[in-house]
């Protein structure tokens, strides 16, 4: 039987193949991991672990503490991710929030508009500054280079956006 993953459910059985994990586990690893350039909720993970259990990607154990239920993945979920990794990436999509306000902006007060920027402009300067951060911590650590790899990529993001800022006053006039 030939699964087919979205990137939601590979991302788990990615996680997975370091060991059995909880719900609560998978979305904390999933911060940690992959939270700078993919989120998962809480309901999405919880979601994909009754589909990905229904079609024998995973199983599930006996409940521990709290009544959380460790899932392990399987041969089938093993062979499913390896399927899916293999496979060229599906192209991404952009989806900006602040580009929505921009586009309609002729529907927000201009004083409005100046403050949803400013403060986007700071969480993005912010987000650099935790990057670069983050970076100095990984930087000498050779078993971290897929990380770092990934990290240097939002810090490059970051750059680009914060540089886009800078613009945006002459772009929009």
């Amino acid at each position: 039987m030939v699964h087919q993953l979205n990137a939601t459910a590979a991302a788990l059985l990615g996680l997975l193949h370091r060991g059995p994990m909880t719900g609560w586990d998978l979305v904390a690893a999933a911060q940690e991991r992959i939270g700078n350039f993919w989120t998962l909720t809480q309901s999405q993970v919880y979601r994909e672990l009754t589909r990905m259990t229904a079609t024998g990607l995973v199983t599930v154990g006996e409940p521990g503490p709290r009544d959380r239920k460790p899932y392990t993945i399987t041969r089938a979920g093993r062979r499913a991710f390896a399927d899916w990794i293999n496979q060229d990436p599906a192209r991404e999509q952009i989806r900006v929030p602040l580009l929505l306000s921009i586009q309609f902006s002729d529907h927000i007060e201009p004083h409005r508009l100046r403050e949803i920027i400013a403060a986007q402009r700071a969480a993005h300067a912010e987000r650099l500054a935790e990057y670069r951060a983050a970076e100095k911590l990984l930087a000498d650590k050779p078993d971290q280079a897929t990380r770092l790899a990934t990290l240097r990529f939002g810090i490059r993001h970051e750059q680009a956006v914060l540089a886009w800022f800078d613009e945006l006053p002459e772009l929009m006039g």
